[in-house]
């Protein structure tokens, strides 16, 4: 079966170039793709020199970059491994890569996520009330730990979890065409629950892999920190809406508790550049 890295550029050629650099030469790899994601700086043309594929999105949206790319490579090989990546992930070895490949007997699987905070090894999808109480500033750490993750014990080889970051995996390209697809009404964030609730199979960790993740750089460059907040909690109610049908009391605290951390981000940001 052949082997697709997809990577999701937007006004980032620079970084796109690097993790293009790292796994140019990947034996393991049948093709690089890159959808270039409506980007407003000189990306396109700049990724037009490199020895890839490159489609051009007239969209934005991450989900929405990885329908467009998906969509070209199930036209072009029927079905495929799928490898989608950010720009800001290093891949260490090809070895790895491999191993990941040949361990993926599900519908998703991804390595472990090294990032500058920690590890991240996947996640429970919380519940509507559970991301009321996500919500609330200052206990919202601690409740994240409790409420999200599995206990360091329960990751040992290839392990199932609810959810896994967007920022690097594998997807089975016939479990995302029956899915199908990202749902493009979200923007950013919350993609992996949805897709999770979507494929509603079999997503794994691969525990004994680790890529590094240079959390945000991408989101960061073009996003500010209150704009990043919307957009999350945006996403939040509608996948809370739509995917895990939160009643109109469980709707109402999502809002409110939004509203009160939104309040606060405002009030830090005129006392912290």
């Amino acid at each position: 079966m052949k082997n697709i890295l997809l990577i999701i550029n937007y006004n980032d050629f620079t970084t796109t170039k690097k993790l293009i650099d790292n796994v140019k030469d990947y034996k393991v790899l049948d093709e690089i793709v890159v959808v270039d994601n409506n980007s407003t700086d000189n990306s396109f043309n700049e990724l037009k020199k490199l020895n890839i594929t490159l489609l051009k999105n007239e969209k934005n949206g991450y989900g929405a970059g990885i329908n467009y790319g998906s969509k070209y490579l199930i036209e072009k090989y029927g079905k495929c491994n799928i490898i989608v990546s950010n720009p800001d992930v290093v891949i260490y070895s090809e070895d790895d890569l491999k191993k990941l490949i040949n361990s993926f007997d599900s519908d998703i699987i991804a390595p472990v996520i090294k990032e500058h905070d920690g590890l991240n090894r996947g996640w429970k999808i919380p519940t509507p009330l559970e991301d009321v109480l996500l919500n609330l500033p200052l206990i919202h750490k601690f409740l994240r730990k409790k409420l999200l993750f599995y206990k360091d014990s329960y990751y040992d080889g290839v392990v199932e979890v609810e959810a896994v970051s967007g920022c690097f995996f594998i997807i089975n390209s016939d479990s995302l065409k029956k899915a199908n697809y990202f749902d493009e009404e979200v923007f950013l964030y919350y993609e992996e629950n949805i897709i999770s609730r979507k494929i509603n199979g079999k997503i794994k960790i691969n525990s004994d892999i680790e890529v590094f993740h240079n959390h945000s750089i991408t989101i960061d460059k073009n996003i500010n920190r209150i704009k990043k907040y919307k957009i999350l909690k945006k996403s939040q109610y509608y996948f809370q809406k739509k995917y895990n049908k939160a009643n109109v009391f469980e709707l109402f605290f999502l809002l409110l508790t939004n509203k009160l951390t939104l309040c606060l981000l405002y009030i830090r940001s005129l006392f912290v550049k």
